[in-house]
């Protein structure tokens, strides 16, 4: 193998900034020119300068401590099936209804999400108007009551099952 045989390349290699005189871009400024910030140190990328009034950083709201970096959307407060039994039979459990009976708060009612989960017992009938976990649904049902609210997820999958029922049909339209 001699240097006359061997393949013609034609990609040049990356040049490696401040790696010498040799390196096409090794010398004294290294390519970032003579005078400024950004000659003598990494700035950090959100970096404005000194406009303070217009820069991003001091338009985004000011957090400090621990939960700084939490959502701001707030959990549903959460309800037990034991404090339904301040109602009377047949009595509908809502947001105002919960308020009157001091259940929860009422500036609480109106800004968040209601949940009812399944502690304890229910031996009332009561119509519900609010999000409940399935033991809950289960308790308030066994009790004589019902939920009344339209539950976003089994509406989906019901919407999914029937329009997978119509395209089999369509399917076997086609093959008949």
């Amino acid at each position: 193998m001699d240097l006359s045989n061997l393949a013609k390349t034609t990609e040049k290699s990356k040049k490696r900034i401040g790696r010498g005189a040799g390196s096409g871009k090794g010398g004294h400024t290294v390519g970032r020119g003579k005078y400024g910030q950004k000659s003598r140190e990494k700035i950090f990328p959100l970096f404005q300068g000194t406009k303070l009034k217009k820069s991003l950083l001091k338009r985004l709201p000011l957090k400090r401590g621990k939960g700084k970096f939490k959502s701001l959307k707030s959990s549903p407060i959460i309800i037990n099936v034991k404090f339904l039994s301040l109602f009377k039979p047949q009595e509908e459990v809502t947001l105002e209804s919960l308020t009157k009976k001091g259940i929860i708060r009422h500036e609480a009612g109106s800004k968040t999400e209601v949940k009812i989960l399944g502690e304890g017992d229910l031996k009332l009938p009561l119509i519900v108007r609010l999000p409940t976990s399935k033991g809950a649904r289960t308790k308030i049902e066994k009790a004589g009551g019902r939920v009344e609210i339209e539950d976003l997820k089994n509406k989906k999958t019901e919407r999914l099952k029937n329009k997978e029922e119509e395209d089999e049909g369509k399917k076997n339209d086609k093959k008949n």
